[in-house]
């Protein structure tokens, strides 16, 4: 196995924010993963610190969306796949047997790479999720979460008046946001956003971009981006992968300024890609 570069300042924080995080949320511990015969993540070690940004950076193939989809077990779904080693959430094992996946993955959403919303109303897109976890009572505790998600998400003003009609009518970004909208109607711990701005022009991604920063004080969020620059806008920390293979994690700074493996250097500069 290639040698990993952990730098000594993850974990410590770069705000206020984060000065009473200084716990890993998230702690994945020697995990290979297989499709089949061909295995796509070896070894991989990583502790995700709670209320930060943490972007995971790399060529095509290798390996950041496994590792993202490992965190909810959304690879239960693909039936060649294998996932070995230890994953833990808040410190319990999710893949104990007494773990329940639909619970697992109200704690630890998901925003995809194209936009999402399901083929209902801007307001039910948003009550699914409180509905069927049973988060509500009546109909106006379930207003109040739609209100509030839809605000944390920077999407209330452009549709309060319109929460009747379809979330497939919005246009790309504020899909998005209403997909990211849903996501944390249910109250979660962590969210995962696979490359959320791939399908959106640069104003829609400068609005995502901010909204990640305003979401970070109060959700834990890891994101996988193609983007260096919105990496390096957006994170306090980035792991580089290669090959399968965590090659360097620490804070965002010094990994783009100060990288202490080749191979990092080599992303960075465009050499290698």
């Amino acid at each position: 196995m290639n040698s990993i570069v952990m730098r000594e300042s993850v974990g410590k924080m770069d705000s206020p924010h984060d000065s009473t995080s200084k716990n890993a949320i998230i702690s994945a511990k020697n995990v290979d993963v297989f499709y089949g015969d061909k295995q796509a993540l070896f070894g991989m070690n990583l502790d995700v610190i709670e209320n930060s940004v943490t972007a995971l950076i790399g060529p095509s193939g290798c390996g950041k969306s496994t590792l993202l989809r490992c965190f909810n077990r959304m690879n239960d779904v693909i039936p060649i796949c294998r996932v070995e080693g230890s994953i833990t959430l808040s410190g319990q094992d999710i893949h104990a047997p007494n773990v329940d996946v639909v619970s697992l993955r109200q704690k630890v959403g998901m925003v995809f790479q194209k936009p999402n919303p399901f083929p209902k109303s801007i307001y039910d897109n948003i009550a699914y999720g409180p509905r069927i976890h049973g988060m509500t009572s009546s109909k106006a505790e379930m207003d109040e979460i739609v209100e509030k998600s839809l605000k944390r998400a920077g999407l209330w003003d452009e549709v309060k008046d319109r929460l009747d009609k379809p979330g497939t009518g919005l246009s790309g970004g504020q899909q998005q946001r209403l997909c990211i909208a849903r996501a944390i109607a249910v109250k979660p711990k962590v969210i995962l956003m696979d490359e959320p701005c791939s399908a959106l022009d640069p104003i829609a991604t400068a609005t995502i971009e901010e909204l990640v920063d305003e979401l970070r004080e109060r959700f834990t969020i890891i994101i996988v981006t193609h983007s260096m620059q919105q990496a390096d806008r957006v994170s306090m920390h980035t792991a580089f992968f290669h090959m399968g293979n965590l090659v360097e994690y620490g804070k965002t700074s010094d990994i783009f300024t100060a990288p202490q493996d080749e191979r990092t250097q080599n992303y960075i500069t465009g050499r290698i890609g």
